[in-house]
């Protein structure tokens, strides 16, 4: 056979790999991105309420638009589709509690570590990106919660592992989660005080790419929120399962500047998407399913009450 011929065979054989193997990895991905709405999603737009309209500052009651940040994907908190557009549960949600308002609704990219200093400096008006409310940020801030979450760890089917028994695991997570900050890298610093393996964490940008590590088996687990978690589990095709109990359990919630008189009117209008079944709608077409609150409040119980949850 001549080069060219050879040269032809080589490069049929090298493309033919690259397909493969670009399929392997497109199938084994659980992306965050191109996948859009779910199934059963439905545009919910409430109509403005009267009296919580008038709970709204008059400088954004002026203006007329609600303007939010938020950095995807964190799915299904919010993620982008294929035409580029931020959605999710949380995405819904606030765009059904600034129509409850009486306002308009804009969502703005940020990098997460900027948007608690946007707020502070005024540029946006409501921070919604899957922010869990704690004692330290409520210091400057405000939350509006909407949720209780917590973190748990993720496994692949055909290889089981342990929370228990983390050290020398390999563990994926989000980058600068509280996952990582308040989970992974404290029991992997425990393992090294008992002179064992520490744990090999394995940080992420993105969630999705966190999850992906685990189904292409370069991470033995992945530790994420619970909500974050389900969404992974439910789009590995079955390759992907829970390996702990959820624990943790803490606020998520909306966040606005300290002593904002906002506060009170989005605590309203998430009343009123409670008392209309709203709410729980827009949570349970995410896949929302567990933590619901019954009540919108500024800075609510920062531990699950049973009988503020739904059931």
């Amino acid at each position: 056979m001549n080069i060219a011929g050879r040269s032809r065979i080589i490069t049929t054989v090298i493309s033919t790999i690259a397909i493969i193997v670009l399929s392997l990895n497109l199938s084994a991905c659980v992306t965050n991105e191109e996948q859009g709405y779910p199934e059963n999603w439905e545009d919910i737009q409430p109509a403005a309420v009267p009296e919580i309209a008038a709970l709204v500052p008059n400088e954004l009651a002026q203006r007329g638009t609600l303007v939010v940040a938020a950095f995807p994907p964190y799915a299904p908190f919010m993620f982008k589709n294929s035409r580029n557009e931020i959605i999710g549960m949380e995405m819904d949600l606030s765009r059904a509690v600034a129509h409850v308002m009486g306002l308009e609704w804009q969502v703005k990219q940020l990098d997460f570590s900027l948007i608690l200093p946007a707020l502070s400096a005024g540029t946006i008006d409501l921070g919604a990106s899957g922010f869990t409310d704690t004692i330290e940020r409520r210091e400057n801030y405000d939350f509006i919660d909407f949720l209780y979450a917590g973190i748990q760890w993720g496994q692949r089917v055909d290889k089981p592992v342990d929370r228990n028994n983390p050290c020398g695991l390999s563990v994926a997570v989000q980058r600068t989660t509280v996952a990582e900050s308040d989970d992974v890298r404290p029991l992997s610093e425990q393992c090294v005080k008992e002179g064992k393996k520490p744990i090999e964490i394995l940080s992420y940008a993105t969630s999705d790419q966190a999850a992906t590590a685990l189904v292409l088996g370069r991470a033995d687990a992945f530790a994420s929120d619970s909500p974050v978690l389900a969404w992974a589990i439910e789009r590995s095709d079955g390759a992907l399962e829970t390996s702990s109990e959820m624990f943790q359990a803490a606020p998520y919630g909306f966040a606005v500047p300290k002593n904002s008189p906002l506060g009170p009117a989005i605590a309203a209008a998430l009343q009123h998407l409670m008392d209309t079944g709203d709410y729980e709608r827009i949570l349970n077409i995410w896949g929302v399913k567990e933590g619901h609150l019954d009540k919108g409040q500024v800075n609510g119980p920062l531990q699950p009450e049973t009988e503020t949850i739904a059931s």
